[in-house]
């Protein structure tokens, strides 16, 4: 199994801001969407085997709130568990627009060029990333240290962001570029895929 899991609310979540690569913390909101995160991988009595995270202290803690509340944590004191923590994994960066509100942003450049940029799957915003630059990072970081553990039959969690979570769902075929554009991904709710002969069988979010 493949847990994908995006980051309970952040702080900029909250004030609807462009948030990228700036490193802001969970909302208290946040931190209980972690938790609800953990009880559902606990309630479907997943045993996670290795954890991966970006650098982002949001999908981090995340991450080890809901392990704490999947009955995991233990794992962590005896060492057997470690969260393998990449750059690779971290969300795009929305460039110039870091820190705008949305609102704000749409009014400035009108809301057909923001959504271009929010949206689309090539198009970079001003001094920032693209999607497909996303899964340009995404792939060969899934290829060379998630698929080998996936192949071996161990259950992984990837704590992460929007974005990188889209270019890995692209990366698993689960849909295409033309397609990623609607999908919304919810925050602190675990997306499960099921592996089967190495190929994606199945996924839905846990409840």
């Amino acid at each position: 199994k493949l847990i994908l899991l995006r980051h309970g609310e952040s702080q900029w979540n909250l004030e609807n801001r462009f948030t990228g690569w700036t490193d802001v913390p969970l909302t208290q909101k946040g931190k209980m969407e972690a938790v609800k995160a953990g009880e559902l991988i606990k309630k479907n009595n997943i045993l996670i085997n290795a954890v991966f995270s970006s650098v982002l202290k949001r999908a981090n803690e995340t991450a080890e709130i809901a392990l704490k509340n999947a009955g995991l944590d233990h794992l962590w004191e005896k060492n057997n568990l470690k969260m393998i923590k990449d750059k690779s994994l971290n969300e795009r960066d929305y460039g110039d627009l870091v820190g705008l509100n949305k609102k704000e942003t749409a009014d400035k450049f009108g809301k057909d060029q923001v959504h271009i940029w929010r949206r689309s799957y090539d198009t970079p915003p001003p001094n920032g990333e693209s999607l497909k630059t996303v899964v340009d990072r995404v792939s060969p970081y899934f290829q060379d240290n998630i698929k080998p553990l996936i192949e071996k039959g161990d259950n992984i969690l990837v704590a992460a962001h929007g974005n990188s979570l889209r270019a890995m769902m692209i990366e698993l075929r689960i849909y295409k570029p033309e397609e990623i554009s609607s999908i919304e991904i919810p925050t602190g709710l675990p997306l499960c895929i099921n592996f089967q002969n190495e190929k994606v069988f199945d996924f839905k979010y846990l409840d």
